[in-house]
């Protein structure tokens, strides 16, 4: 079987997040640069592949697919060969529903924080610009009031955010906080909340994170 195509390179947070399921599942892959200085993204043949010419795009055999939770959605339906890797929660109907439910607060509450500190620290300056700290500010509160309902939720769950056990839900949140951890906010903002540290360190723990990690610093793995 030829391995799955991902276009885009590991130190963009969206192809990362694929990466991280692929590693989970131990399925064979390419990964196929799109070269943004050359505005590659935005030429036919990449917009075929991803109508908004964005990554990641992704190819296995005939099926063309973007947006990476739905891509990772079906690599961990398609190419999960055990157990250990049913980070949906496949068959169990109520659990899986949890799973999504925390797929969506990471995507609609917790990623848009973060990335408007990600854009203002790091993309704004790279472009010419100065930070806006009323931006950071407001992202900042918002970022820790999400952070006070995971802190309570890791309380009753001993774990994870879906549960006792690692899902998606917890590794879609890796790719910008990653990023975040680096910036000034990260200890006095993650340092309020014990349960989220923990939490998150328990992340870095594991294998395809810390292969993931080494590839967005531009490591082999």
């Amino acid at each position: 079987m030829s391995p799955v195509k991902v276009f885009g390179s590991a130190p963009f947070t969206n192809v990362v997040r694929v990466l991280l399921c692929l590693e989970e599942v131990g399925a064979d892959y390419e990964i196929v640069d799109v070269d943004f200085g050359d505005r590659e993204h935005k030429g036919p043949d990449h917009l075929a592949r991803n109508p908004f010419g964005q990554v990641p795009a992704f190819q296995d055999g005939d099926l063309m697919l973007f947006e990476s939770r739905a891509i990772c959605r079906y690599i961990l339906r398609k190419h999960r060969a055990t157990d250990e890797a049913n980070l949906l929660r496949e068959g169990d109907p109520s659990e899986s529903a949890v799973v999504d439910a925390w797929l969506d607060v990471e995507a609609l509450r917790y990623e848009p924080s973060v990335h408007a500190v990600f854009v203002q620290r790091r993309v704004v300056p790279a472009l010419g610009g100065e930070p806006d700290e009323r931006v950071i500010a407001e992202s900042i509160a918002r970022l820790r009031e999400t952070l006070a309902v995971y802190e309570a939720r890791l309380e009753a769950t001993r774990g994870y955010l879906a549960g006792g056990e690692v899902s998606l839900a917890d590794l879609s949140h890796f790719p910008y906080t990653r990023y975040f951890m680096e910036m000034p906010y990260a200890v006095p903002v993650f340092g309020a909340y014990p349960r989220v540290t923990a939490w998150w360190e328990r992340l870095l723990t594991r294998p395809s994170v810390r292969k993931v990690a080494a590839m967005m610093s531009g490591g082999e793995g």
